[in-house]
């Protein structure tokens, strides 16, 4: 019964990617100068996630129409980067925006969180 749910899950997600590819629209345009200023500041930041998540597929379409390359860790079970969000973040909750800056690490969990800060910071 656990592999069927599974199954259902995944193939649910997957079809939420594929409409999310169809109809995800343009970038946010930036000055070359402006967009290499933010890529440098993403360089600390990763998002770890579950490829099939919705709500992770929701953030990844937030970050790919405000134009933010931000690195993606998979974190699946028996994963090096399911364990570095477990052991940082204390828990294994995806979507999870890792940002590091001034030497401090902070690690945002919730979709509609992430978002918002992003929008609010690369806007």
């Amino acid at each position: 019964m656990k592999i069927l749910i599974k199954l259902i899950r995944n193939l649910l997600g997957y079809i939420i990617i594929a409409v999310d590819l169809l109809t995800r629209g343009s970038k946010k345009k930036r000055t070359p100068e402006k967009q290499e200023k933010i890529n440098q500041e993403l360089k600390n930041f990763s998002l770890y996630q579950f490829s099939a998540c919705p709500f992770c597929t929701k953030t990844r379409r937030a970050m790919y129409k405000l134009n933010l390359p931000i690195e993606k860790r998979n974190a699946p079970e028996g994963s090096v980067h399911r364990t570095e969000l477990l052991e940082g973040g204390g828990k294994v909750k995806v979507p999870c925006l890792r940002i590091e800056q001034d030497g401090k690490v902070e690690w945002m969990y919730e979709s509609s969180q992430i978002i918002s800060y992003l929008e609010k910071r690369f806007a």
